[in-house]
């Protein structure tokens, strides 16, 4: 994997949290409904980002570690 892969994929987890923030509807229950796919959505994006950051700090310390 390259370093730009992860770059895009972090990217696009963040375009999938801004779409689905804009399909929540706070003024009823939110795990109702659309809201609740769109909430499901939210926290699975906002895993891939954390998982993905993980990813290139371990690049990185494993480059350090190599040098």
């Amino acid at each position: 994997m390259t370093k730009y892969l992860i770059y895009t994929i972090i990217f696009l987890g963040i375009v999938v949290i801004g779409f689905n923030i804009t399909i929540l509807d706070f003024s009823s229950h939110i795990m109702e409904d659309e809201s609740g796919g769109a909430l499901i959505a939210i926290i699975a994006s906002l895993c891939v980002i954390v998982l993905m950051g993980i990813l290139l700090v371990s690049r990185a310390i494993a480059k350090k570690h190599s040098s």
